[in-house]
């Protein structure tokens, strides 16, 4: 194996770029603006620019010293590098790991899916590095997540695999999720979720709560009050909990993973949030999986990178 790598994690706004050791070791990072403009026609080709010149920097060999590069996208991104709309980078169909490649000369490229591949660097070097499965699950402003068995991605078919912010969780919910349907996960545990359930308490009762004085109400604030012993606070975090807890329960009964690795914005509540959460999925899950292992996520912003580079290894 050759010695260097480089993990891309694309965004809509910037795209992570790490030069690794394909031992695992970070070397360097940095990150390339994302240009949209023209359906995002021009952003492989400045990612390719960087790498090649970051290559050059270091004085290495593209042919005999590089791996690899492996990419995030945030879509669905089939095995063969194909990636199927990506909407907030312009992107319909596209061949990424064909075209990349092209403008790499020839550096061998895989692209997976942004959400699979921070699971991936989570499994690899992250929270889960000594485990064998994994099921990683992102709460920020939606919910997704990634499934990892033996050291490898589950995406699935289409490239849906870990798409857990869509299990139908409240069949009687009217509200409709971003993805055209009713009662998802996401709707529940995710940062708008959370903070939607927060309003919708305070509105329903005259319980006190700090959370009456604060303005555009978010995730964090019912958690920091929770933590401070607010009542009504700590029941908003107890339903999402339940709802995560059920969500988990129904993922282990499918793949089994030997933990659960929380990640995104919601999970800077710390342990607060796992225990809340374990003390809800122990009641509810199947009892051959009761004892799977609910941890925090280790590498926050970085996880894209490192799954990306394992996608080459």
């Amino acid at each position: 194996m050759k010695e260097y790598g480089f993990g891309l994690d694309l965004g809509g706004t910037t795209c992570k770029v790490g030069l690794f050791k394909t031992d695992g070791t970070l070397l360097e990072k940095w990150e390339v603006p994302t240009d949209t403009s023209d359906n995002g026609s021009k952003i492989l080709k400045n990612l390719a620019d960087s790498v090649l010149a970051k290559i050059a920097e270091k004085g290495l060999d593209a042919k005999s010293d590089i791996e690899g590069v492996g990419i995030g996208v945030p879509g669905p991104a089939t095995d063969d590098g194909i990636v199927h709309k990506c909407v907030n980078l312009g992107w319909g169909v596209k061949p990424v790991g064909q075209e990349l490649e092209h403008l790499l000369g020839g550096i061998k490229v895989k692209v997976g899916n942004d959400a699979n591949v921070a699971a991936l660097g989570e499994a690899w070097m992250g929270a889960a590095k000594s485990l064998n499965s994994c099921v990683m699950v992102t709460l920020g402003t939606g919910v997704g997540g990634g499934v990892v068995m033996n050291g490898k991605v589950v995406a699935g078919a289409t490239g849906a695999g870990g798409e857990i912010g869509h299990i139908l969780i409240n069949p009687k919910e009217t509200r409709t999720c971003g993805c055209g349907l009713h009662g998802c996960l996401e709707q529940y545990a995710s940062a708008t979720g959370i903070a939607y359930l927060g309003r919708t308490r305070l509105e329903k009762d005259n319980t006190p709560s700090a959370l009456r004085d604060v303005e555009n109400l978010e995730a964090r604030h019912i958690f920091d009050a929770a933590k401070e012993g607010d009542a009504l606070a700590i029941e908003v975090v107890e339903e999402a909990c339940t709802y995560l807890a059920q969500g988990l329960s129904a993922i282990s009964c499918v793949v089994n993973p030997d933990a659960f690795v929380i990640g995104g914005g919601v999970s800077k509540a710390g342990e607060y949030l796992t225990e809340q959460i374990k003390k809800r999925f122990v009641k509810v899950a199947f009892h051959s999986c009761c004892d799977t292992q609910i941890m925090l996520a280790t590498l926050g912003n970085d996880a894209g990178m490192y799954g990306s580079m394992k996608l080459i290894l």
